[in-house]
């Protein structure tokens, strides 16, 4: 590959080929979650602590398949109500899965998934003391990334659409702003993903990364879609990288004027 093409994703201490992050739930068999994953090409898998308990993490079928993998896992607190609920689980997670790492999910409404933020900073805030690498769940809210932001937090990842909704990206002129105001952060759109194309367009924003698990799990054919997802998130990756063209109100002629050879154009 070429040189200039290389990207290297470096996110909360850590480097990784891929872009793509996804989960680990609602597949239809184990074996059929870790074909996705692979086909994906994802170094880094989401996984909810219900799914794992310490006592049998010796000999649970989920967690040799992981391991097998070898990516790295990011626990979530997913279910959590309360801050205290997501701190309590984020400290067992840390435990059973020996890391530092926790994607923090507070459910504000059960009706739309969406976070709470009051409890988001106020868990955040105890986990980043605690020596946490918190990688919030949030909605598009600019002054709640501020926020997060000043509490530590190093990456941050808004949703484009609640949770298994499949909406793609409802509102890309917050997600470009919060991109704009926080250019040194990682910024990963997480949820709402439906189709490769919402991919594409999350990273040609220039977000560093997207998080998905319902549009693989649920598709027809998990694997092909995983695969799908992993060339679109390179190719909205690269586009961002190599320069969309601006958008006009007017067409402009693409072909040499008419009468003209082409050649003369280079005179």
């Amino acid at each position: 590959m070429n040189d200039k093409r290389k990207d290297k994703w470096k996110i909360e201490g850590k480097e990784f080929d891929s872009r793509l992050m996804i989960g680990s739930a609602l597949y239809p068999s184990p074996e059929i979650m870790k074909n996705t994953i692979q086909a994906s090409g994802a170094e880094i898998v989401t996984v909810a602590l219900r799914r794992q308990s310490e006592g049998d993490k010796g000999n649970n079928p989920f967690w040799d398949i992981i391991k097998e993998l070898g990516v790295t896992v990011l626990p979530n607190t997913a279910g959590c109500h309360t801050a205290k609920e997501a701190i309590t689980t984020a400290m067992m997670a840390r435990e059973v899965f020996d890391t530092n790492w926790i994607k923090l999910e507070v459910i504000g409404n059960q009706y739309n998934l969406q976070p709470d933020p009051f409890a988001l900073i106020e868990a955040t805030k105890v986990l980043i003391d605690e020596g946490f690498r918190v990688l919030p769940y949030m909605t598009d809210d600019l002054v709640l990334a501020q926020r997060l932001a000043d509490t530590g937090c190093t990456t941050l990842m808004p949703w484009g659409s609640p949770i298994g909704s499949g909406r793609g990206l409802m509102n890309p002129y917050t997600l470009k702003v919060i991109r704009k105001q926080f250019p040194d952060l990682q910024l990963i759109v997480d949820a709402g993903i439906g189709k490769p194309s919402d991919a594409i367009e999350a990273m040609e924003l220039g977000f560093d990364g997207v998080l998905l698990n319902s549009a693989v799990a649920l598709a027809q054919d998990p694997m092909m879609m995983g695969e799908a997802f992993k060339h679109a998130v390179y190719a909205g990756r690269l586009s961002y990288r190599a320069g969309v063209m601006q958008t006009r109100d007017m067409a402009s002629p693409s072909t040499p004027t008419v009468g003209t050879p082409f050649w003369h154009q280079f005179k």
